[in-house]
């Protein structure tokens, strides 16, 4: 029963994974962010850094959520946008 209930979870991670879209557009006041999501899945590898609870939209993802986890991660890893205009398109 264990290797049933593992398979069916490994099959739905592994179809949430490939069902995720390659980029991703947050709509924002101050200028439309586009997410390169594939590019940060080969990048990190682990989908748990960004998606705590599993694959899927996360939940209570917003301006306060992405400013704390997004550009916190930019700024401690040295790597991607930190400014506001290097996210933000009009």
């Amino acid at each position: 029963m264990k290797k049933i209930i593992a398979a069916v979870a490994l099959t739905i991670f592994a179809a949430g994974t490939a069902l995720a879209a390659d980029t991703i557009t947050l709509p924002a006041k101050n200028g439309n962010v586009t997410f390169n999501h594939k590019m940060h899945q080969d990048t990190l590898k682990d989908c748990k850094i960004c998606h705590e609870k599993g694959p899927g939209k996360i939940e209570g993802f917003g301006k306060e959520l992405a400013h704390k986890t997004c550009k916190g991660c930019h700024e401690e890893k040295k790597a991607g946008p930190t400014k506001c205009g290097e996210c933000h398109k009009k």
